[in-house]
């Protein structure tokens, strides 16, 4: 029996098409024709060719700052995705505790980055933030803005505190659906607490902590407001990521060139990782 093909769906899916094209693809057509040329003012544009794509690969400056961002992402997925599950699992299942945990779980996450970061500016003050007063108490010579480790450590603790919450969220919404069948089935085989964890949980929330691994590795590794409101990238540059470094360059030094040459690659980078993550993570759970 031969199909029949219902093309009308076609005018529900233009007007998606053209707001797509006018908010992503129109804006990184621009950055491409900037990435192939060169300007020195007057809206004078020279031919340039592949030379910022090349001059972007073999800068130092690039990768250090590639560098920092994969192991800023690396430690706040180790951080938070076990975290997460671990507050998840002790979350109230009945009763009033749910609705309360639930919303305090997710005010972090209605608070604008920007005020993230002048929260902690301020939280990590030795003169008049909370963090700070007791560091010094405590007898740690806490300085962000002066010590490199201090700042990493304030904009990692930032980052926990603001997206934890986001994996909480998402394997709490795997394990309620988990019916009470199994944890009865467990409970009459005399299973431990390990082993209901290992073989009825853990299975369940494998599609969650996917998505959560997904968005908090592009989240992180796409980091920019909040660590630079802290510490605009320093001490130095100890805590320029990739994105601070694309703003100082094509806003602080206005070389579009390089700029738009860096954010291509910044962007291929994020796509080749992310689809690396998405295969094995769903290769593994095809397996299981």
């Amino acid at each position: 029996m031969e199909k029949t093909w219902n093309n009308k769906a076609w005018f529900l899916v233009i007007p998606v098409l053209v707001l797509v094209a006018f908010s992503a693809i129109i804006p990184l057509m621009t950055v491409v024709n900037y990435s192939v040329q060169d300007t020195f003012g007057n809206n004078a544009f020279f031919w340039a060719g592949t030379d910022w794509f090349v001059d972007m690969l073999h800068s130092d400056r690039f990768w250090t700052a590639l560098g920092r961002n994969l192991f800023f992402s690396l430690v706040i997925l180790a951080i938070e995705i076990p975290l997460g599950i671990f507050i998840a699992l002790n979350m109230p299942k009945h009763g009033i505790g749910v609705p309360v945990c639930l919303v305090l779980m997710a005010l972090p996450l209605l608070i604008p980055w920007n005020v993230v970061g002048t929260i902690w500016q301020v939280f990590g003050r030795a003169d008049i933030g909370l963090l700070g007063h007791y560091a010094t108490v405590l007898g740690f010579d806490y300085n962000y803005t002066q010590d490199p480790v201090d700042a990493w450590i304030t904009v990692i603790l930032m980052d926990v505190w603001h997206w934890t919450s986001l994996v909480v969220l998402l394997c709490y919404a795997g394990l309620v659906s988990i019916p009470d069948a199994y944890y009865q089935a467990a409970k009459i085989d005399g299973a431990s607490r390990w082993s209901v964890f290992r073989y009825i949980q853990l299975p369940k929330m494998n599609r969650v902590l996917l998505i959560a691994v997904l968005l908090r590795f592009m989240d992180s590794f796409m980091i920019y407001t909040e660590p630079f409101v802290v510490t605009g990238g320093g001490p130095g540059n100890s805590t320029t990521f990739l994105s601070i470094d694309l703003v100082k360059m094509a806003v602080g030094q206005f070389d579009l060139g390089p700029a738009a040459a860096m954010s291509l690659i910044y962007f291929l980078i994020i796509l080749l990782l992310s689809w690396i993550f998405y295969t094995i993570m769903t290769a593994n759970d095809a397996k299981g």
